[in-house]
């Protein structure tokens, strides 16, 4: 009977060594072939609707800077009109003269704006800060998406590792309940141990099809975010060389440099110069105007066929009251523009704030990971032990299916705090408002927007985007 136990007892910690050698290899072995976390983000960077939407969000914005610029630019408006005309008229001596007309009118009136109380330079100055505050968020967009694909990316690969531990897991439960119920059969073991072995077995087999499920669910996120389904993916390295070296830089370089930082800035030169904008309303206009049109047949006295007449003229307009109207609208814009300061601070606060918060979680990570491979390690001795002590009789085994429970959860906890790692290293790199293309290195070209605001900034005319829409 020893000898059969001992037997069994070999055959217990073949199996353990191989589920274990399964589960750390899965998360942490290099692979031959497949997609790395740099490619995912790239694919993500270049593919992702949300992140595409917020472009063609900014070319939009873009947009508003010729529309300022179009207030220096001379107006030019046409007229054409023509029609039909009965005239009758009846004359001083009681005689009547009458025709039927054929008016037409043809015509061409430029007007230029000479000033306007500075209402044109200001609405300039506010058209390329709102540039310079959606650039800005559209960057914050980008790094969402980016750690985003971290997310996901480092979700399937460490579900992949639970799904592989599990399934060593149960195939470890499963030959431990064939070798149970031989020694059943041949008397060495209870009907208890038996039970216990079928019911961890039924334990595994349900944290499996629970880690599969999860495992579906990210594949699908996956696709959402990335815009393919993952294959083999390779294992994901941490970014510690591009983060700060202390809480302090952090927090420095996150009040300074996060786009939602600089974004709130923005929008706070915004509101201070609309300011100036409605102010204008109260200031003199000047304008100079040009007109020449031609008419035909136009005259119903019948006393000249045809006119053609040509003006230039110079009018200035001084609002004296609009009832109240340029009044509140400036009184508005300064309220709005104390709100604009409030919220830079505030958005200032909560930088410093998540970039402390990143810098804790990423330092946590580091100890949960080394925490954790020392749980692995402390609790694959203890199993051994207990098996070995189970052979020589001490243990029953109820023992060995507890340590070895003990060994898949510690395991699971690590593959967790692997993925936590990643994550909390990006999350880090993001508070601080550096994860983007270039800082990562990724193989993609950089989307730049000032290429699109150039493109359309001095543009006269044109219905057509410089894409071709």
């Amino acid at each position: 009977m020893a000898r059969r136990a001992a037997i069994v007892g070999h055959v217990e910690r073949r199996l353990l060594r191989s589920s274990i050698y399964v589960a750390c290899l899965v998360f942490a072995a290099p692979a031959a072939h497949g997609e790395s976390l740099p490619e995912a983000l790239a694919k993500a960077y270049q593919t992702n609707p949300a992140l595409n939407a917020e472009r063609a969000r900014q070319r939009a914005t873009d947009e508003n800077v010729p529309q300022a610029l179009s207030g220096y630019r001379p107006q030019i408006i046409a007229t054409l009109s023509a029609g039909f005309q009965a005239v009758r008229n009846l004359l001083p001596d009681n005689t009547v003269q009458s025709a039927n007309l054929k008016p037409w009118t043809i015509g061409v009136t430029v007007s230029q704006t000479l000033f306007n109380g500075f209402k044109t330079a200001n609405s300039v100055r506010v058209a390329e800060l709102q540039v310079k505050s959606g650039r800005e968020a559209l960057r914050n967009v980008g790094q969402g998406v980016l750690l985003d694909a971290v997310t996901v990316y480092t979700n399937v690969l460490a579900n992949q590792s639970l799904v592989e531990a599990q399934r060593a897991n149960v195939a470890f439960l499963q030959e431990t309940l064939s070798i149970t119920q031989k020694r059943l059969n041949a008397g060495d073991v209870t009907p208890t141990d038996a039970a216990q072995a079928e019911a961890r077995l039924s334990r595994g087999r349900a944290d499996l099809n629970a880690a599969e499920v999860n495992l579906a669910v990210s594949q699908a996120t996956y696709r959402q975010v990335i815009g393919n389904a993952p294959n083999t993916l390779r294992p994901a390295d941490t970014v510690d060389r591009l983060l700060p070296r202390s809480r302090d830089d952090a927090t420095g370089l996150a009040f300074r440099e996060h786009p939602a930082v600089m974004a709130a800035s923005f929008d706070f030169d915004v509101a201070s110069t609309s300011i100036r904008v409605a102010e204008s309303s109260l200031m003199p206009t000047i304008t100079l105007q040009g007109s020449a049109s031609r008419s035909k047949q136009s005259d119903p006295t019948l006393g000249t066929f045809g006119t053609d007449q040509a003006s230039v003229t110079t009018q200035l307009t001084q609002p004296i009251y609009d009832g109240g109207m340029a009044a509140s609208q400036t009184r508005q814009a300064k309220e709005i523009a104390t709100q604009s300061r409030q919220v830079l601070d505030q958005v200032r606060n909560q930088a410093r704030t998540a970039a402390v918060g990143a810098w804790v979680a990423n330092e946590g990570a580091k100890i949960a990971v080394t925490a954790s491979e020392a749980e692995v390690r402390a609790a694959t001795v203890a199993l051994e032990g207990v098996q070995r002590e189970a052979a020589g009789g001490q243990r029953t085994t109820v023992d060995v299916l507890n340590a070895q429970q003990d060994l898949i959860l510690a395991k699971a906890r690590l593959i967790g705090a692997q993925r936590d790692r990643v994550i909390a290293s990006y999350t880090l790199l993001s508070a601080i408002g550096r994860l983007d293309v270039r800082n990562l290195g990724l193989n993609t070209p950089d989307y730049l927007p000032e290429v699109h605001y150039h493109q359309v900034r001095d543009a006269w005319h044109g219905l057509r985007t410089p894409s071709g829409q």
